[in-house]
């Protein structure tokens, strides 16, 4: 059980540190432009792309663990499926 919840910090992290990885290289090109070089487009870019991918990541776990815990706001919850099967003629037969 110990493992397991290791295993579950270390995956979190990874995403984690691929996002701080992310806004320091958007920094980085910020402040070289801010020294007088170009503006390098493409790790701007890549920096950008990796700090969503955190973002959304841990959102993601985050939103869904609350929502299995019910600790979410009605209007955020999704609606449950129904899971009684309709019959196929749509009206029950009576005998």
């Amino acid at each position: 059980m110990i493992y397991q919840r290791i295993l579950a910090i270390l995956l979190l992290c990874i995403p984690g540190a691929l996002g701080i990885y992310g806004w320091t290289l958007m920094r980085d090109v910020f402040f070289e432009y801010l020294a007088g070089q170009g503006f390098s487009w493409i790790p701007f870019l890549a920096g950008g792309i990796l700090l969503l991918f955190g973002l959304f990541f841990i959102g993601g776990f985050l939103f869904y663990r609350d929502e299995k815990n019910n600790a979410i706001q009605p209007m955020l919850r999704r609606k449950k499926k129904n899971k009684s099967l309709p019959s196929k003629g749509g009206k029950k037969e009576q005998g």
